[in-house]
Formats: C-alpha cells, sequence, structure tokens
C-alpha cells in the first residue's frame, strides 16, 4: 500500500477521545499522524462523559478486591444490548490493559469505581475530581499537542472539514477538507472518529430518516454531531449497522430558568449509581434506578407524571460531591437542606417522602438478609424485595447509601428536575473486530477505518453506561494499530518514525 502512494502518515478525522486515542497510538507505534477536526478546538463529545470508564481487571479493580474479568463484563454488555459477540469480545477483553494505558501512559486518576445500571460489578473508573471524560481526553489531547509541537510526528489542524474521501480504486488513500474557504487534499489511510448524529435535526438528516419521532426532544450533543463520518462512509459505499438505534437518556437535566432548551447537561449515571433515586411529581418511586438506560426512560414515558426528579441524600451527594456542586454551580441542581424543604418545594407531604425511603430502605435491608427470596423477578437475574421497581419486570437488587425514612425530615439532599434527552446513537459505519470499514458485500475497504459513536455495532440496540469512553479507547487504539499495520508494509518496511520508548520522552 505504501508503495503504492505516499502514505507517510495515518489522518484522523475528529478531535474527541476514539481520535485521539487512535492518533496517540500511531506515534506511539512509530507513525505520524494527521488529526482534523471541524470545530475550533478538539475535545468533542468525550469531554461532556461524565460517569466514567469502564474496565473489567484493572489494577484499580484489583486494589480494591473487586472479583470483575472480561467474561463477566462481555456477559453484561450483550444482555445490556450488544447484538455482536466479536465486538463485545474486542471491547470487553481490552478494556482492563486500555484502562490501566490511560494511569500508566497519561498519569490519570482512575481510582474511584462505581457500578452503573446493567453492570454486575463495579468497574466504571473516575477520578477525585472533574468529570472523567474531560480528564481523559484533555490528557491525550495535550500530549499530542506537545508531540506536535516539539517533533513531525504529529499534526493538529482545527477549523478543518473533512467532506470527501479519495480513492484508488476500492481503498481509501486520503480525504479533502474545507478550512478558511480553500480545499485541501491529505493523503493516507483514514480513521473516521467524528462522532454520531444526535444534533443532526435538519429535514434531511440521519434522525429524521431514521428516528423521525426523535426530533422534538432536546439533546446533551454539542452542534458538531452532524453524522459526518457516516454520510461520507455512504458516499463511497460503505455498509452501516443500526441507525434506527439512538439511545434515549433518562436524565438529562433541567434548568429551571430555560426547561425548554434544545441542548442541555447530562446527569452522569454515576449519580443514581451512588444511590440517587428517581421520583415522579407524587413523590413516588417507579423504576429500578440501576436499569438499563432505555429502560429508565420507558418507565418515565409510561408513567408520565412529570416532572421528575433525581434525588441524592447526604451520603450519595458525598461519595461524588465534585459532580453534585458542578450541577449546582450551573443552576441544574438544588441543594435543600432538609427533607422538609424538599417536599415543600415539590408540593407534596413530606410523609410521602419519609414512606417512600423508608419502603426502599426495608427492600435493602431485606435484600441484604435474603438476597434470593424476592418476590418480584430483578434485573440482570435473581430475585428483589423492591415492590416499585420489581413490578416493572426489571427489579432493582443492589443498594447504596441508603436512609431511613425517620432520617428525612432534617436530612440534607441535592436533587435536580429530570427529562429524558438524545444522548448516544449506536448505528454507525459497520466494522470488522479490527475496526475495518466494510462494504455491503462485507468486504474490508482498504484504508478506512473507524471508531468511538460513528462505528456501528458495537453497542446493538442500547449502550451500557461507562462504555462510549471505554469504546473510543478501545477501538480508537485498534484502528490506530490497524492503520499503521496497513502503511507499514510488510515486515514494516515503510514505518516513517523510530518507535518511542515512551509517548512522554517525545514531549521533551
Amino acid at each position: 500500500m505504501a508503495a503504492v502512494f505516499p502514505a507517510n502518515q495515518v489522518i484522523v478525522v475528529g478531535g474527541g477521545l476514539a481520535g485521539m486515542s487512535a492518533a496517540n497510538t500511531v506515534v506511539e507505534l512509530g507513525g505520524r499522524s494527521l488529526l482534523l477536526d471541524k470545530s475550533s478546538f478538539c475535545g468533542g463529545n468525550s469531554t461532556k462523559a461524565t460517569s466514567g470508564i469502564n474496565g473489567a481487571g484493572t489494577k484499580t479493580q484489583k486494589t480494591k478486591s473487586i472479583p470483575d474479568n472480561a467474561e463477566i463484563f462481555i456477559a453484561d454488555t450483550l444482555k445490556g444490548g450488544a447484538k455482536k459477540p466479536e465486538l463485545a469480545k474486542v471491547l470487553c477483553a481490552n478494556s482492563a490493559a486500555d484502562v490501566d494505558w490511560l494511569v500508566d501512559k497519561f498519569d490519570l486518576d482512575l481510582s474511584l469505581v462505581a457500578r452503573l445500571g446493567g453492570h454486575s460489578q463495579p468497574r466504571t473508573h473516575r477520578g477525585k475530581e472533574r468529570f472523567p471524560g474531560m480528564t481523559i481526553t484533555y490528557a491525550l489531547i495535550q500530549m499530542l499537542e506537545k508531540v506536535a509541537e516539539k517533533t513531525n510526528r504529529a499534526r493538529i489542524i482545527t477549523k478543518a472539514e473533512v467532506f470527501k474521501l479519495v480513492q484508488s480504486g476500492r481503498s481509501v488513500v486520503g480525504c479533502e477538507y474545507r478550512k478558511a474557504g480553500k480545499v485541501v487534499k491529505e493523503f493516507g489511510p483514514m480513521v473516521l472518529a467524528s462522532g454520531g448524529f444526535g444534533a443532526d435535526f435538519g429535514s434531511d438528516s440521519l434522525l429524521a430518516t431514521y428516528r423521525p419521532d426523535l426530533l422534538h426532544l432536546p439533546t446533551t450533543n454539542g452542534e458538531h454531531c452532524t453524522g459526518d463520518a457516516i454520510k461520507m462512509g455512504e458516499a463511497i459505499g460503505a455498509a452501516t449497522i443500526d441507525l434506527e438505534w439512538v439511545q434515549v437518556h433518562p436524565t438529562g437535566l433541567v434548568k429551571p430558568d430555560d426547561p425548554d432548551a434544545k441542548v442541555k447537561f447530562l446527569a452522569a449515571e454515576a449519580l443514581r449509581g451512588v444511590g440517587g433515586l428517581v421520583l415522579d411529581a407524587n413523590g413516588q418511586r417507579f423504576c429500578n434506578e440501576l436499569g438499563r438506560r432505555d429502560y429508565v426512560t420507558g418507565e418515565m414515558w409510561k408513567k408520565n407524571k412529570p416532572p421528575f426528579r433525581l434525588c441524592l441524600n447526604r451520603a450519595a451527594a458525598d461519595e461524588i460531591i465534585w459532580h453534585a456542586k458542578h450541577y449546582t454551580g450551573r443552576g441544574v441542581m438544588k441543594f435543600y437542606p432538609s427533607g422538609e424543604d424538599l417536599a415543600k418545594d415539590m408540593g407534596i407531604p413530606l410523609q410521602t417522602l419519609v414512606d417512600t425511603h423508608q419502603k426502599h430502605f426495608e427492600a435493602a435491608k431485606k435484600q441484604e438478609k435474603d438476597p434470593d427470596g424476592g418476590n418480584f423477578p430483578a434485573y440482570p437475574s435473581g430475585k428483589t424485595w423492591d415492590e416499585p421497581s420489581g413490578k416493572t419486570g426489571s427489579g432493582k437488587k443492589f443498594f447504596h447509601n441508603i436512609i431511613d425514612g425517620s432520617k428525612v425530615a432534617t436530612e440534607p439532599f441535592y436533587v435536580a428536575i429530570i427529562t429524558p434527552v438524545i444522548h448516544y446513537c449506536m448505528g454507525g459505519l459497520e466494522c470488522t473486530v479490527d475496526a475495518e470499514c466494510i462494504d455491503k458485500s462485507g468486504k474490508a475497504i482498504p484504508g478506512l477505518y473507524v471508531a468511538g459513536e460513528a462505528a456501528g455495532g458495537i453497542h446493538g440496540n442500547n449502550r451500557l453506561g461507562g462504555n462510549s469512553l471505554l469504546d473510543c479507547v478501545v477501538f480508537g487504539r485498534v484502528a490506530g494499530k490497524a492503520a499503521c499495520k496497513f502503511t507499514f508494509g510488510k515486515d514494516e518496511k515503510f514505518k516513517p518514525c523510530p518507535v518511542p520508548s515512551e509517548l512522554k520522552e517525545l514531549t521533551k
């Protein structure tokens, strides 16, 4: 391939976590990377990810004696919605090594672990401060920026809108992009990592084509999420998969003074993982807070008693206090000195909140004493004593930071009004286990790779929380490695640079 055209670089489209993982991996392997992003700065939606990154069998889990492994994680991911076991295996089996890569190579703190909905073990990693998507993505951006500054192994060009893939026969050999009114061509194999189409609201948009029923909903996606990679891939005959599967997240945060805003902040799923309860307008629980996202959203729509609230007691809030204070500062969460104040603001009797918490407390205690004796089916398996969730057929079996009803009147709470929001596109360009895009006959398209939300088929009809950042890192790295192998040729004859001992060495 490299003998056919001057492929002394791998071109990455998109500067979020998938693109940055690919670009850093290319440099790490002795290649050169060119990263193009149409926004004025890199980061994308990855910087908004609030719950963390999943890993099974990580060093952090081992220090906490959490009995997790790739097999358990694969089973959870398949039960959670994934339909392609071979892709789920890549995602989950690489998770420990790739989370450890972030910690070891980029000096990241991922020392806290939570259990999110659909997971049978605590495996969602985050640091002690800030949003994990922000800290992880910025660490990789800063590394690539320093490499670009100190060497000729990396380039980053922003405000560069890639609009066309260049081909030689079936092979993709480069792209064309617009910048400052000019069209520029670059040559090299392509890694498409420009995100999904969760903000593609035009009349001929992917959302309008595949999910017109969702066009009225708000979104958590930035305006750059218009499905560019998918559209460019389709234009050269690349296959797509699962484009109708768009995840509606149950906990978009409503700002009371701007309730109809089209773009909304997302409440981290970890807020439910630490013990947050979801209440309807009458102060009643009605679902398993740790169920799948599509399930929780579905129960909200069935209940149809908004406004819905996400309520964290003192212990739950303390476990994730940076998030709680951040949301409060943004005006999308409110601190109540007591349950009495909360009940008054909700316009319901205090006794309702007391009873709701007491029933939850009693169910948790029964679950602890007799985990298999409950009256209702639990998710992902077994039985539960928790009636509000159990009646839905997807009962709650994991309880965290519970309080008994007698404490509610004087207990401080952090509370947010929540609403379902367009969050994530499971569909995208269909790919192999090596992140190669394929055509409609199932053959790999030489020189074209995909990673992150632009890729389809990895999550099936529902993505588990914490799997998006993981998907970005795992398939970003898989794509980077595959593109290098393609570019370097047999016996790595065309490898442009020596392999660095450490990425950090290139920044000195």
